[in-house]
């Protein structure tokens, strides 16, 4: 069964503890929470005070993906804000096997993450370290976004890159223009995390929705 990561940056930010409850009534899994800082992508969101305040509000697993330079600066605030896994991308990191190594630190979920430009093969040196995968299947930055599908493929190498390594149990998400009509396709590749933001906070039945998607194979 997949597990389904509503995306923050698509609920209606004038009522953010409403969209939270009813993606986790809904049956969310996961929060996705991209966290973004103007610098390593194009757009700015949120940081660890509205997450702190989203937690005393919600049991959710909070998927914390920081899109931002550097982020071994901001491990602990993340962590104490109320993150359960936080994923770092591989090209804003100067030393990515430090900053996998920090967030474990803390006891949490490290993930890694690619654009869609970047090469599935740059993991290999950080595999045996990371419990999560990310594949962005858009540009990082802005949500509403169509699916990649040249992206679709590196969910098989991932795959096998965690097969190669003994990793059977790594989460292996996507996020970008995911939707019911486009996740068979990338479930039937390996992937076990869907991240979906329109698909979900914008639908008349996210439940509907949600459960469609956790059943898409």
């Amino acid at each position: 069964m997949i597990k389904v990561s509503p995306s923050l940056l698509a609920a209606d930010f004038s009522r953010l503890g409403e969209e939270v409850k009813k993606a986790e009534a809904s049956g969310a899994d996961w929060l996705h929470l991209d966290v973004m800082d103007g610098m390593f992508v194009p757009n700015i969101s949120f940081g660890p005070c509205v997450i702190e305040s989203l937690r005393k509000i919600s049991d959710l697993y909070f998927d914390v993906h920081l899109m931002i330079n550097e982020p071994v600066r901001y491990i602990e605030d993340y962590r104490k804000s109320g993150a359960n896994g936080i994923t770092v991308h591989y090209e804003a990191c100067g030393d990515v096997e430090k900053t996998l190594a920090a967030i474990k630190s803390y006891g949490i979920k490290a993930g890694i993450s690619i654009k869609p430009a970047t090469p599935v093969s740059v993991l290999e040196k950080y595999i045996k370290l990371c419990d999560l995968v990310l594949i962005m299947t858009v540009e990082p930055g802005f949500g509403g976004q169509k699916l990649i599908e040249s992206t679709v493929e590196k969910i098989a190498e991932v795959k096998k890159l965690c097969e190669r390594y003994g990793k059977n149990d790594i989460e292996i998400e996507a996020d970008g223009g995911i939707t019911p009509g486009n996740l068979k396709m990338l479930a039937e590749k390996g992937l076990t995390v869907a991240v979906a933001g329109s698909a979900v906070f914008r639908a008349e039945d996210p439940a509907a929705v949600i459960e469609k998607m956790k059943n898409i194979i």
